[in-house]
């Protein structure tokens, strides 16, 4: 399977599943969340990363330990064989047979399957790019972060080729100096708190689509009271109106599209004819 992100995206819009499709006993971040969200038809796969003590890297997002695994640890100060024994709760709080996964053994489970989103790839680029070379999945995985020198300096130095996307806020002043530098740059993931933002305009998405790039918006939400996509999101679509939650990024030219409803979101587009480009 060939894995171009800006040809998947003239076929169809891109659904990203936010740490996969969790819910009942299955929790995020495992291999059965992952595996949900590709039988729903997600197109790519959100992770986060983290490090064991004795330097393996693991699939659990940082800080998460006392929720997600009702133990008072912290992943990155064990092991790789206690961390190994460690099992998730699900959403009662109850232990689950599902334990934290290695990132090579995401990276082999998943190989030529879907695209893959790596977070937390600034805690440990080198670590992560070396896994990503081992197993030959460059073309398969997108990195993203906030823009700074230090950043574009590991991405030109490091890894030109890996597939990467800034995370801006409100307006994308950077555009033009990103496209002469030495990195794979696709588009673009913009965050803003209203419909009238810069990010939110058919005049920047256009400009963003004739220079080859990508739009990224998300549906998710982190904290109802930080809003990602001026209040169109998976809460509005699914607690007020889809039309006003998921309508708005079908009907605007976004490529890709985030959300912690991978089924019912992608049902949705197809439904109403938005799906396919």
């Amino acid at each position: 399977m060939r894995f171009d992100l800006r040809e998947t995206a003239r076929d169809h819009k891109i659904i990203v599943a936010h740490r996969g499709a969790c819910g009942g006993n299955i929790p995020c971040n495992t291999i059965p969340a992952y595996e949900t969200a590709l039988k729903q038809g997600a197109d790519m796969i959100e992770t986060d990363l983290s490090r064991t003590a004795d330097g393996k890297l693991i699939i659990f997002h940082p800080k998460m330990e006392r929720r997600q695994l009702g133990e008072d640890v912290y992943v990155d100060q064990l092991p790789w064989e206690r961390v190994r024994q460690l099992r998730y709760q699900n959403g009662d709080r109850t232990p689950t047979q599902f334990g934290i996964v290695t990132f090579d053994e995401l990276l082999e489970t998943f190989k030529g399957r879907c695209y893959l989103n790596i977070d937390k790839f600034w805690s440990y680029p080198k670590e992560i790019y070396e896994a990503i070379r081992a197993h030959d999945m460059v073309d398969q995985v997108l990195v993203k972060s906030e823009l700074s020198e230090p950043v574009l300096r590991v991405l030109e130095e490091l890894a030109p080729e890996l597939p990467f996307m800034p995370i801006v806020s409100e307006t994308h002043p950077q555009h033009e100096a990103l496209m002469k530098r030495n990195i794979n740059y696709v588009g673009v993931e913009g965050l803003y708190k209203r419909d009238d933002s810069e990010l939110a305009s058919y005049a920047y998405m256009d400009r963003m689509h004739r220079d080859g790039k990508l739009v990224w918006g998300n549906a998710i939400i982190y904290d109802y009271l930080d809003q990602l996509s001026g209040g169109h999101s998976d809460d509005t679509a699914l607690s007020q109106d889809m039309e006003y939650g998921w309508g708005w990024f079908a009907d605007r030219p976004f490529d890709v599209i985030q959300t912690d409803w991978t089924g019912m979101l992608i049902r949705f587009l197809r439904d109403t004819n938005r799906y396919k480009r």
